[in-house]
């Protein structure tokens, strides 16, 4: 089972800056052919969906992030990113990256997937705006 660890939350003002990252474990050429995602949660709130990309770089987005962030990867260092622009206040949770593991080539759907979908989960990085 792929093991994934989060860095780069932290505390920033609205309309700064961060960018999240995520390193799995395991076998690159298995790593190219996951789902990535990133989510996110406040407590005794649902995890929600933020962004995810697929093996082929195809990228879906929440609503409420669409046009601030920006969801990435590098295969060949078995990573993700989540670079977050313009920050909002409402963006403070903790952010949580996620694989898909798959044997094949995994490919977007029409919208963002849910969490049930995603096998391996990091143990998060908090963000925090301050308005």
């Amino acid at each position: 089972e792929v093991q994934v660890v989060e860095s780069g939350g932290g505390s920033v003002q609205a309309g700064g800056s961060l960018r999240l990252s995520c390193a799995a474990s395991g076998d690159r050429d298995r790593y190219s052919k996951y789902c990535m995602a990133w989510f996110r949660q406040n407590p005794g709130k649902e995890r929600d969906a933020v962004a995810s990309i697929d093996s082929k770089g195809t990228t879906r987005y929440a609503d409420s992030v669409k046009g601030r962030f920006t969801i990435s990867r590098d295969n060949t260092k078995n990573s993700q990113y989540l670079q977050m622009n313009n920050l909002e206040y409402e963006d403070t949770a903790m952010y949580y990256c996620a694989a898909r593991e798959s044997t094949w080539n995994c490919y977007a759907g029409l919208e963002l997937t849910g969490p049930n979908m995603y096998s391996a989960w990091g143990q998060g990085t908090q963000v925090t705006v301050s308005s």
